[in-house]
């Protein structure tokens, strides 16, 4: 066993996990944060997309001792510590960008990553940024839309 020490979800954290253990294991066992979904375990899907430092990745790829020393932030990190929604989550509710909702954490954590990279995405930038997030539910026309509207709150909040 490793002791591993990172930031999760704005907080330090420090847990032993075994060297071969993922870090979508780790987040779901012992950390019990479910919101990070296991689907294919292939790096297909995109359910368990978290941020690591700021960046989209999908935690079922990724050793959790990899994240020794990093941030990461899971779909359950994104609400303010008021308890108010992260504009992205807004904006999955406003243009209902979900349905079934088990896709629906890994698009939030991939439109996050992107927002947070480039505030002002086009269409295209957001096509691109969920590419590998898959959704059986929504024909993806509403989660683009999603991303859009967060777009438009976060600026607003930036002013």
């Amino acid at each position: 066993m490793s002791s591993l020490a990172f930031t999760l979800n704005g907080r330090a954290v420090t847990v032993a996990a075994e060297p071969a253990t993922l870090l979508v294991e780790l987040l779901r066992g012992p950390l019990g944060l479910t919101g990070t979904h296991v689907g294919c375990d292939t790096a297909q899907c995109g359910c368990c997309t978290v941020l690591l430092d700021g960046e989209a990745v999908k935690a079922c790829s990724m050793l959790a001792v990899q994240a020794q020393g990093r941030s990461i932030t899971t779909v359950e990190g994104l609400a303010r510590a008021d308890g108010t929604l992260h504009p992205v989550q807004e904006g999955f509710i406003a243009c209902h960008g979900l349905q079934c909702g088990f896709c629906t954490p890994g698009m939030m954590m991939a439109a996050t990553g992107l927002l947070g990279s480039n505030p002002q995405p086009t269409e295209a930038d957001i096509e691109q940024a969920l590419e590998g997030n898959l959704c059986r539910c929504t024909g993806y026309v509403n989660i683009v839309a999603a991303v859009k509207h967060a777009s438009t709150l976060m600026i607003a909040e930036a002013k």
